[in-house]
């Protein structure tokens, strides 16, 4: 690769090896290997001729196309919303064509979470900037191509995992608040009753009153979009007084969740995605 291309458009060939590097370095850090971003970035740009910082600038805008996939980020490497059509393309090639990255939501790293059993941190409902409505064409596509939300909806392991985080978490919740009674008297509905109950958990706050608990899980960041059926909306709006919508979200790295109340539209932006058809 030539050297002193500063200034010219990032060819297909660059974009592609910023990209695989990336998710090298990503890998690495999901996993627990050790790697320094510097010897990754030094590497690159004796390879192709680019300063280190356009390079570092291409990694943040890889982490930012990776948030909208819902998909995890390199933690150094800070969203940096310029969605390049060329980018766009090199990524959806790599996902595609690479097993390793399909998977970086897989069920194996759901499974691992429960078993290490961290504690489950509940913070506030992250706030959408207008820096997180930028889009283009080409990253609408690439996110209707993979879903994260059709991707979580059908990953039945993960959802099941999350579940039984948040089970857990309600138990010890009221052992610590001295409500041993309550805590054994929490229910995993979606497993012991099966699912269109409209919650998965039935628990209770430390005073007694009902908290009907749906669950939604990823892998991906706090802004990552999910699916709410329509059994679920109806049943928020039938109890809401006990329902809460709990959102997990980087649950195989760091689990952490937000709850909501009813009226969900006030925090969701609901959409309908399907219609249900039947002959006239």
């Amino acid at each position: 690769m030539s050297k002193g291309q500063e200034g010219t458009a990032w060819s297909d060939a660059e974009n592609d090896m910023v990209v695989a590097d990336y998710f090298a370095m990503l890998t690495k850090e999901l996993t627990g290997q050790p790697f320094v971003k510097s010897h990754h970035n030094q590497t690159l740009a004796e390879l192709i001729g680019r300063s280190k910082k356009s390079i570092e600038y291409k990694h943040m805008n890889i982490s930012a196309v990776l948030e909208r996939l819902g998909l995890p980020r390199i933690k150094g490497y800070a969203p940096l919303a310029n969605f390049q059509g060329s980018l766009i393309a090199a990524i959806e090639r790599h996902i595609a064509n690479d097993a390793k990255t399909q998977s970086l939501s897989s069920d194996a790293s759901a499974n691992e979470a429960v078993r290490s059993r961290p504690a489950l941190w509940i913070g506030p409902a992250p706030t959408i900037s207008p820096e997180d409505r930028k889009t283009t064409d080409a990253l609408e596509r690439l996110v209707r191509k993979f879903d994260p939300a059709a991707r979580d909806e059908r990953n039945r392991r993960l959802g099941r995992s999350g579940e039984e985080m948040v089970f857990h978490h309600e138990r010890e919740a009221l052992i610590a608040a001295g409500r041993d009674d309550l805590a054994r008297k929490v229910e995993w509905t979606s497993q012991e009753r099966g699912d269109g109950a409209g919650y998965d958990i039935a628990s209770f706050a430390a005073n007694g009153s009902p908290r009907l608990i749906e669950v939604k899980t990823t892998n991906g960041p706090a802004k990552t979009p999910f699916y709410v059926s329509e059994n679920e909306r109806l049943f928020s709006e039938e109890r809401p007084d006990a329902f809460r919508l709990m959102r997990l979200h980087d649950f195989s790295t760091k689990p952490s969740g937000f709850e909501l109340r009813p009226p969900l539209e006030e925090f969701l932006a609901l959409q309908p995605t399907s219609y249900r058809a039947s002959l006239r």
